[in-house]
């Protein structure tokens, strides 16, 4: 492979993105990569990640191949390259066979500067097949902590851009993440077989983001208190959908602009919302941890938490939402003693025995029909409700078995995304000509055996605004047909919906023989403990500096604290200038020349914390400037 590149990488900055400079260290990154060495660019969230990439791809001759386990992020990435006039495909969990195998031969003859693939796509025999035949010019991984099993957010098809690399040894690979321990960045190199170590590191300090921790019985009054003293917009972090509404029901009732945002929604609704937030018609976000990947707006002013998150990784990230503007900024987290109770329940709910995770994975193969030693690389629709009513599991317990099961390597669960319609003729096709269908069930049927194959023997994806068109009908009269032929039993149909899709990654096993390993159990699950505890020290800290302990956590040892944070600023009041210490000693002088007085008159008197003012009573009648009468009433006496 030969690398040609373009003479000034300021020049692509500038005529494709309209930028006259480089942020800091995006420039270092992308020198280092057009020098062919493999890379690891540690950028806190906002950091302008994309760029690293993008720059030295224009620059080169070929694909860049984009490995993103985020599909919404994938779609928004390539309509994004799309509106600056750069070719951009993306391939994903959920396409047909077809459109699959139509943009992995584009990208063969150079249709696409850039190919955003998800992980689990990596290592199936058709992506394996064609990538070796593109002439790629980098292999960009972004959220590249999913590869370390140290790391906050494993994902075993990581794994996999190893083999990539086996077939495309002369590329280089760009890693990315914007959260990683030193333990992790080590793991990541190793993993992604860098040839030497290269590391290029952002600060983790964000001097204009304010740490901020509130107990608060009522976190719903405090949030109102907080939104209504700090102006701006604002993103509030919660655990559950169902809160996303409740909050935004609540904050709108009190004269805040508000909108909820979660996975479950259709993108369309999405994308308005977002839209909403960005131009500033809707102050508030409320979403969950769905909400904030890849979206840049620099003015936001505060970042809300009102539940406590699994990691320090994860709040820092979106914490790191706040602010990018280099302004002022909050991030407050909402804390009681009841959410410590939750966070410890949560880790049994993560990991429940390993006994109950067989039987989900025996539940699964029964659900999907699936015999032992069958269902290698077969991939289904799945209705995590649907299934937890048929086999009565509570749903946070199967999917947390079918995330072990995954990590475990036997499964494969995808985001949620938009899915195209199935079909399959539950009759044999000698029987389809004995029916007495209606004209407009015959063509129906002739268009879809005319427009595709393998309907007999799986549910097969169509396209139903293809079929529609080749009909001349409407999307309604083709739904309500369907849905007809499918009321006859002469085909199974599944519309077009939102839905995450489960992949077998390997031959069903039998039951006895499903093995989850230490590595697999044990020591994620005495990880995640260390990473919960680490997020209740965090929330329950009194003494050290909010920022000092996120530093610390990500491994800068040295630093100094922040003077901003809530713990900061009590330390701050508690202590004593010399400036005070005059003013309340003058003051407590002049109260008590005409008259004796108690403590609590004359701390009631000064405007000063109660604190203060003890300490400097303390003082004076150490050094006999005051001293108690009879009735314990205090006067001055030094001359």
């Amino acid at each position: 492979m030969h690398l040609k590149i373009m003479p000034d990488i300021h020049q692509i900055l500038k005529t494709h993105w309209g930028y006259d400079s480089f942020r800091a260290l995006q420039e270092d990154i992308i020198q280092s990569i057009i020098s062919g060495k493999d890379t690891l660019g540690l950028m806190p969230t906002g950091g302008g990640k994309s760029l690293t990439f993008q720059v030295p791809a224009m620059a080169f001759e070929g694909v860049c191949v984009v490995i993103t386990p985020l599909i919404a992020l994938m779609k928004d990435q390539v309509e994004n390259l799309k509106k600056r006039n750069i070719s951009a495909a993306a391939i994903y969990s959920g396409m047909t066979n077809t459109e699959i195998l139509k943009t992995l031969e584009n990208a063969i003859f150079d249709a696409y500067k850039f190919l955003y693939v998800s992980p689990e796509r990596l290592s199936t025999e058709i992506f394996i097949k064609k990538v070796s035949q593109m002439n790629i010019s980098l292999i960009a991984v972004d959220e590249a902590h999913c590869i370390s099993q140290w790391g906050y957010d494993f994902r075993p098809s990581y794994l996999r851009i190893a083999e990539i690399r086996t077939l495309l040894p002369d590329v280089p690979v760009l890693a990315l993440t914007a959260t990683a321990t030193a333990e992790v960045v080590d793991d990541i190199q190793t993993q992604l077989r860098f040839r030497q170590k290269n590391v290029f590191k952002k600060s983790f300090n964000r001097s204009n983001l304010i740490y901020v921790v509130r107990n608060a019985e009522n976190k719903e009054e405090q949030l109102l208190k907080i939104l209504k003293n700090v102006p701006g917009t604002s993103v509030v972090y919660v655990r559950n959908r169902k809160k996303t509404r409740e909050i935004s029901e609540f904050l709108n009732q009190n004269g805040i602009t508000s909108e909820y945002f979660h996975a479950g929604l259709k993108n369309e609704i999405k994308d308005e919302r977002q839209a909403r937030w960005k131009s500033d018609e809707t102050r508030v976000i409320v979403a969950t941890n769905a909400f904030g990947m890849g979206i840049d707006k620099p003015e936001v002013r505060t970042v809300v938490h009102m539940d406590l998150p699994d990691s320090l990784e994860a709040y820092f990230q979106e914490a790191g939402r706040a602010g990018r503007d280099e302004k002022k900024a909050y991030a407050v987290l909402l804390f009681n003693k009841s959410d410590e109770i939750k966070l410890r329940k949560r880790i049994a709910d993560t990991f429940p025995p390993r006994e109950k995770v067989k039987e989900v994975y025996e539940a699964l193969g029964s659900y999907y029909q699936i015999g032992v030693g069958s269902g290698l690389d077969r991939t289904f629709v799945f209705d995590i409700n649907d299934f937890c009513q048929k086999f009565h599991f509570p749903i946070l317990v199967a999917f947390n078995a079918i995330k072990i099961l995954q990590q475990a390597g036997y499964l494969e669960l995808t985001d949620e995304q938009d899915s195209a319609s199935m079909v399959l003729f539950t009759l044999k096709k000698d029987e389809l000509y004995n029916l007495k269908n209606t004209a407009e069930q015959e063509k129906l049927i002739h268009i879809l055996l005319r427009s595709y194959t393998g309907l007999f023997t799986d549910l097969s994806a169509v396209n139903e605004e293809t079929i529609a068109s080749r009909l001349g009908w409407g999307r309604e009269q083709l739904y309500l047909q369907l849905a007809e032929l499918a009321n006859q039993r002469v085909i199974k149909y599944i519309p077009r919906r939102k839905t995450p899709f489960l992949t077998f990654v390997q031959e069903r096993e039998s039951t006895e023989r499903l093995f989850l390993s230490t590595v697999v159990y044990d020591e994620r699950k005495e990880r995640y403990t260390k990473r919960v505890k680490s997020v209740l020290e965090y929330a329950k800290e009194e003494n050290i500096c909010r920022n000092q302990i996120l530093l610390r956590y990500f491994d800068k040892k040295k630093s100094i604290p922040c003077g901003k944070c809530d713990v900061c600023l009590r330390k701050m009041e508690k202590e004593l200038t010399n400036e005070e210490f005059l003013k309340i000693k003058n003051g407590v002088e002049s109260l008590l020349s005409s008259n004796e007085c108690s403590v609590g008159k004359l701390v009631e008197a000064l405007p000063f914390r109660e604190e203060k003012i003890v300490k400097v009573l303390r003082y004076l009648l150490d050094n006999q400037y005051i001293i108690y009468d009879e009735v314990m009433k205090l006067k001055w006496v030094k001359k």
